[in-house]
């Protein structure tokens, strides 16, 4: 008999996985941790609903709602499925979400390409989300962007630059970004702040760039354990008002 998780960790982006395990492994410490991954192939059309479709799929096995997870365009589809589904989702956490959900690194790597070639501005994106790094994981680092536009399920192409509607959702939200992420800028997440309901949060993380949640998955995995906590004890104290 499978167990169903506390937590589920969306992931779009299979070659940018490794950022993400420091942080799934502080959280399984204290619920229980299952990770969803959709990757698209280069000859499939890229499409949101087809990943929604799919993590339903998934979710429909689940006899109780989950906390979903998710960073970046995962963290999209987690937030599309959570709007569409809310009586599958205990709560959203959303890491380097703006108030336009569809911006993501991709969406910059295909405005400069449009005068810089595709090696310069994957060496630029590098620096940018990582910061200061020695050449041998520069390039390391490149490698798994360039992967990431192959297979991830991001909106974006070179022909066109998708935006979506801020909006908020019906379950309990906290939203995380860092305050040096030049992808999802401080205004980007501040944007949400006209849409989060009672309990909602924004949260800011001192340093750690695009992928803040990896240089400081301690602190981040402190924020979002607390979030989760307040969550359970409001469903309570809500639950014993009905009585």
């Amino acid at each position: 008999m499978s167990i169903v998780p506390d937590v589920l960790w969306i992931n779009t982006s299979p070659s940018l996985q490794c950022f993400h395990r420091p942080l799934l492994c502080y959280l399984s410490h204290h619920l229980t941790v299952a990770q969803w991954e959709y990757c698209q192939t280069q000859d499939e059309p890229c499409s949101l609903d087809v990943a929604l479709e799919l993590l339903h799929d998934y979710l429909q096995s689940c006899d109780r709602p989950v906390h979903l997870i998710g960073h970046s365009t995962s963290g999209l589809l987690g937030l599309l499925y959570a709007r569409r589904y809310p009586d599958k989702v205990k709560s959203l956490t959303l890491l380097a979400v703006g108030a336009d959900p569809a911006l993501d690194w991709q969406a910059h790597y295909y405005n400069h390409r449009k005068i810089m070639s595709c090696q310069r501005v994957l060496t630029s994106m590098a620096y940018n989300l990582f910061g200061s790094q020695d050449k041998c994981t520069i390039n390391s680092l490149i490698k798994r962007l360039q992967k990431d536009l192959y297979c991830s399920v991001s909106p974006h192409s070179f022909l066109q630059r998708v935006s979506l509607p801020a909006s908020g959702v019906p379950v309990p939200l906290m939203v995380c970004g860092g305050t040096d992420d030049i992808i999802i800028e401080t205004a980007d997440l501040q944007g949400w702040k006209d849409y989060l309901k009672a309990g909602d949060r924004l949260w800011l993380c001192p340093q750690g760039k695009h992928f803040f949640h990896y240089f400081q998955h301690q602190l981040v995995g402190e924020q979002i354990t607390n979030f989760w906590q307040f969550t359970h004890q409001s469903a309570l104290l809500h639950a014993s008002l009905l009585l």
